[in-house]
């Protein structure tokens, strides 16, 4: 299944604030802002009015007297004088009164007043009204006002979060919104769940023909498979096809600390849904408010079961005609509640597998689209090299090919490229810089070389693709094993040749240094728990026989795992038993198989000490003058990729 990488919608603010805080913040830098350009506006226009020199009228009768004034200009009340010699005054002279009777007043005679030029205007300019009233009073008044407005709308915007906390935080995506839009040609693979979907994009497009034959469409779609296989694709592809709203959200956006919130949301994205039908609700996880309830756990006050009751009823509210489908996705469908799977919410379940071999090579051509490829690309041998690679792992791996070859300065990315990135997605890049003394790198030679012979002798193992002593993650060095088929199934045989391939390491570290190191610690894990599940699971033990004694995987109860045993103490030891039985079976054919193949172990491991790495053609060469046949490759059709470290 292709699988797009997912797109980010949190946003942030200027200088990487969150976006009420930054937004808040840059307001109360604008009113600030717009404070000082008026407070210097007026500052400059009252200069006008107010910063000449001010005298009394006595001094202006003076000055008249002197023959010392030009002439005088008077508004009202007001007096600015013009002296001679160019400089400008101001003085006030008593109301209702002119300035003529002022002067005689002070003893200035009409000959002398009959001299200077005087000006009378009444005060109904514009300046005259800002300088006295708009200036000192209106404007101060009116821009409180507006900071007081401006400063509550934006306490107003984050107290309304509180009232918005119940409502969807769905992701919408417009059906004319061609960047986003996905449809069935972006996703390969898949085949029988895109036939299945096919049914729910013809009823979006044309519901009529479905609700006159009687029909009725299934509400809910629940998309099960494991993670990367491209559920989350597949939805979207629905409703790209089917040109409708795609309403997406994940199970866990639904769950607050406060009761109530998430079923508030719920009914709040059904509501949203419903008026933009037709359309699409996609619940990613929703194994997340799914589960099953009546736990004990959170009483009956608990946020998640709330939530869950009010998807129940909302699907219930579906009417026939209403064009609204809720798809959800989960890879844990067993954990769900019975209630979302009965007939009415959920009815039909697709099921989406891992991509087999001829799929895995439709999704690398989808995800090599604008990549610059050499000559020597050959798609098909990756797809055959990455057996239970889902479609994310195949997005990684063409990915991570085209950085290597960024890396080192290349125009095209190549088959080497590709081939390289296969390990790394598996196991994480090289630690080269992981330097190992000289004891050690033989030790795991010797090591990888035990997995390699046993994986190559014992008929029901896979064969010998590569052996490396570089560190890769974890790993200090590994084995990669290739299925000659991909396997749905397998068999009790290929159990056991697993386990005893697992035991190899161990029993060559033994068998050459008379010691064991922590080197073999992971694949006693693997193998021991392989060995239970065959006893408890698979009932391939000969004399328990065919009883299932353990379910898929335990429960847990307060953070803890419990184990979900359903027998008795006496039923635990036999189990004990066959366990170690099987072990036991499987350490003896590995320590038979190697001790007759010593001598091909000294070469090999000595060969990985020197290269480092052998790759499957050098090794074929090396044990074929063993004695030992090759094992053919067959049709690839399923399966998954083993590697032993």
């Amino acid at each position: 299944m292709s699988k797009q990488p997912n797109q980010n919608n949190n946003k942030k603010g200027k200088g990487g604030l969150p976006p009420v805080k930054g937004e808040f913040l840059r307001n109360i830098l604008i009113v600030l802002l717009v404070l000082g350009i008026l407070v210097t506006s007026y500052s400059y226009i009252s200069d006008y009015f107010v910063a000449k020199a001010s005298i009394d009228i006595t001094q202006v009768a003076t000055d008249v007297k002197g023959g010392l004034i030009k002439n005088i200009d008077v508004t009202d009340s007001g007096l600015v004088i013009t002296y001679k010699d160019g400089t400008e005054k101001v003085s006030k002279k008593e109301d209702n009164v002119s300035l003529t009777d002022s002067l005689n007043g002070l003893g200035v005679t009409s000959d002398e007043i009959s001299k200077i030029s005087v000006n009378v205007t009444t005060g109904s300019g514009f300046g005259y009204w800002f300088g006295t009233i708009i200036g000192p009073i209106l404007l101060p008044l009116v821009f409180t006002l507006l900071l007081i407005w401006y400063l509550s709308r934006q306490v107003k915007g984050a107290g309304m979060q509180a009232f918005s906390f119940g409502q969807s935080r769905a992701r919408i995506t417009d059906p004319d919104d061609k960047k986003q839009k996905v449809t069935f040609r972006d996703v390969a693979g898949a085949k029988e769940a895109k036939e299945e979907l096919m049914e729910i994009v013809d009823f979006l497009k044309n519901p009529k023909k479905f609700i006159d034959i009687g029909a009725r469409i299934p509400k809910g779609i629940l998309l099960m498979g494991a993670p990367g296989t491209g559920k989350t694709l597949l939805a979207r592809a629905v409703a790209g096809e089917a040109n409708v709203a795609f309403f997406s959200i994940s199970g866990s956006e639904f769950v607050e600390m406060f009761v109530g919130v998430g079923a508030s949301r719920v009914r709040d994205l059904f509501k949203v849904a419903k008026l933009a039908s037709p359309a699409i609700i996609f619940i990613d996880e929703i194994d997340a408010v799914g589960r099953v309830r009546g736990t004990g756990v959170g009483g009956g006050n608990d946020e998640r079961e709330q939530t869950l009751n009010q998807i129940l009823v909302e699907m219930d509210g579906f009417e026939p005609n209403e064009k609204v489908i809720i798809m959800a996705a989960t890879n844990r469908p067993d954990v769900l509640d019975p209630a979302l799977l009965r007939p009415g919410r959920f009815d039909r379940r697709v099921v989406i597998d891992l991509p087999d071999r001829k799929d895995r090579e439709e999704i690398l051509k989808i995800h090599s689209r604008g990549k610059p490829f050499g000559e020597d690309i050959n798609l098909g041998l990756i797809a055959e090299r990455t057996p239970g690679f889902s479609g994310a792992d195949l997005y990684s791996l063409m990915n991570e090919g085209a950085i290597l070859a960024a890396r080192e300065n290349r125009l095209k990315v190549a088959q080497f490229d590709l081939i390289r990135s296969i390990e790394k997605v598996m196991l994480g890049p090289e630690r080269r810089s992981h330097l190992f003394s000289l004891k050690e790198k033989e030790i795991t030679a010797y090591h990888e070389a035990g997995h390699a012979i046993l994986a190559s002798v014992l008929p029901y193992s896979d064969p010998v693709h590569k052996i490396s002593i570089i560190s890769r993650g974890r790993a200090a060095g590994y084995m990669l094993k290739l299925p000659i088929e991909d396997k749905k199934m397998q068999s009790k045989k290929e159990f056991l040749d697993d386990i005893a391939v697992s035991l190899g390491g161990y029993v060559a570290e033994k068998m050459i240094f008379g010691d064991i190191t922590t080197g073999p610690s992971n694949d006693l894990q693997v193998s021991t728990a392989l060995a239970r599940d065959m006893v408890t699971k698979y009932g391939m033990s000969d004399k328990l026989g065919p009883i299932a004694l353990e379910g898929a995987g335990g429960k847990v109860l307060f953070g803890q795992g419990v184990s979900d045993k359903e027998y008795s103490g006496k039923v635990g030891d036999e189990i004990d038993n066959e366990v170690s039985l099987i072990m036991n079976n499987a350490l003896k054919r590995a320590e038979e198989t190697l001790a007759q193949y010593k001598n091909l172990l000294d070469i090999i491991a000595k060969r990985l000490v020197e290269v480092e790495v052998i790759e499957m053609e050098e090794y074929e060469k090396i044990i074929v003058p063993h004695g030992i046949s090759l094992k053919k490759k067959k049709t690839i059709e399923k399966g998954e990729l083993n590697v032993v470290s």
